[in-house]
């Protein structure tokens, strides 16, 4: 017998079994009059419904799925993701057929190549660069702390995270000229919501940051094929193009797809992370003097507790908030019937949002992951990065990278904020929207 739908809820139909209980047409109507953002609507599913729950987009749209239930994520993404696939991805205007958007066996192949550089000895060969990059932004912030200048702590953080993929793409620095041009790529993922629908229009609605990506990618490239690597090693780049030699997909397309890729996967979502932690250390500062009290500099002590910084705002604000899927098949998903073809939306967002995993779960606590039971043990409850096969790449990379930064960064002066978004803008990240400036006090 199907289970009793809840006030604000009716039946969706599924091929057998227990159907998934769906959000009242009446509450996705109102909120779309009051222009909700997406989050709202998906709190509000999983509010009424329960960690599976469907709702209508518009009248006449078939159902989509929210999924937050922890057994329910892992089932989809981690033990069925040839059952729940990804179509499309929203970026693809962006990074083309890169590894981020690539589906089948295009994707495996393209994932195979690109796994060993962020694992063991792959990213031994990145450390260096990363420390690199790292001492640069450290000293920038000294000069920024003597000279008393404002500088916008966001694009500051964006500067590093990009130096640092360029260095690990290219074996050498950023040069300004180069990081005036990838600006473009911000630019793109900061419009991806508002594009229209049609690829083609969106092409056009970007096309001018396309180009300007596209000449850094081609110039890149034929430096990367003209060139032998460095005393570090070869980057990224010499490894898609060392691969053109005998896997005859990797084309000049494709290796520009997959360079722009790891650009944008490789700067955007660990500035955005970074950002996110400074503004909530400005709430918290006992949270960054815990952190540097925990044991001395380059201690293990200290590496953890400045890691626990780095998840527990992972887990306020995911780099991937939400994961679309497509069931390809019919399936049993926690109990509910769902048929082929069904959309669904997996949110750890959401999930790492939820008090029954979660205690007090709006509330910025990093001893979370320092302090033995006090985080989820279920894998399901905490995956900022995704989970399962389609998890993000440089997962290692991105940890990396935050915590070397704050090794350089916390012990020294501490920005303040002139003044602080106040909002926060749901698109291909969860990202503060607006300006971050700041300057730089002593630290006591």
């Amino acid at each position: 017998m199907a289970i009793p739908a809840p006030p604000g809820a009716r039946e969706t139909p599924g091929p057998a079994g227990r159907p998934v209980r769906e959000l009242a047409p009446g509450l996705v109507a109102d909120w779309h009059a009051r222009g909700g953002e997406l989050v709202d609507l998906l709190a509000l599913v999983r509010e009424r419904l329960g960690g599976v729950g469907a709702f209508r987009p518009a009248p006449g749209l078939p159902p989509t799925v929210l999924v937050t239930d922890p057994d329910a994520v892992r089932h989809v993404l981690a033990h069925h993701p040839d059952r729940y696939v990804k179509r499309s991805h929203r970026a693809r205007v962006l990074v083309g057929d890169g590894v981020l958007s690539a589906t089948g066996d295009a994707w495996q192949r393209q994932r195979r190549l690109l796994q060993s550089q962020f694992t063991g000895r792959g990213m031994r060969r990145y450390e260096a660069r990363i420390t690199a990059a790292a001492r640069v932004t450290a000293a920038r912030w000294e000069t920024y702390a003597r000279t008393g200048e404002v500088f916008d702590l966001g694009a500051e953080l964006r500067r590093f995270a990009l130096d640092t993929i360029w260095r690990a793409l290219t074996s050498t620095p950023l040069d300004p000229a180069t990081e005036s041009e990838l600006g473009s790529v911000a630019g793109v993922v900061a419009a991806l919501p508002s594009l229209p629908a049609d690829r083609i229009a969106a092409q056009a609605a970007v096309a001018a940051d396309i180009a300007r990506i596209d000449a850094v990618a081609e110039r890149a490239v034929r430096a990367a094929r003209d060139s032998d690597p460095g005393p570090e090693g070869p980057g990224l780049l010499h490894v898609l193009v060392d691969a053109s030699a005998t896997r005859p997909e990797y084309t000049d397309r494709l290796i520009r797809d997959e360079l722009v890729t790891l650009l944008m996967a490789g700067h955007e979502t660990t500035a955005t992370t970074l950002t996110w932690l400074y503004l909530l250390l400005d709430r918290h500062p006992q949270a960054r003097e815990h952190a540097l009290a925990a044991g001395p500099d380059g201690s293990p002590e200290r590496r953890e507790a400045v890691q626990a910084l780095v998840h527990e705002t992972l887990r306020l604000y995911p780099s991937a908030w939400i994961l679309p899927r497509h069931a390809t098949e019919p399936d049993t998903l926690a109990g509910h019937a769902l048929p082929a073809g069904t959309d669904l939306l997996v949110c750890p967002y959401l999930v790492h949002r939820d008090p029954a995993l979660w205690p007090s779960p709006e509330t910025f606590d990093p001893t979370r992951f320092t302090t033995p039971g006090r985080r989820p043990a279920h894998p399901g409850a905490h995956l900022p990065f995704g989970l399962g096969p389609r998890a993000c790449l440089g997962l290692q990379f991105a940890l990396r990278e935050s915590v070397t930064l704050l090794e350089h960064l916390l012990p020294g002066p501490v920005p303040r904020f002139l003044s602080v978004p106040h909002k926060t803008a749901y698109g291909l990240t969860v990202r503060p929207d607006g300006p971050t400036p700041a300057v730089l006090r002593v630290r006591h």
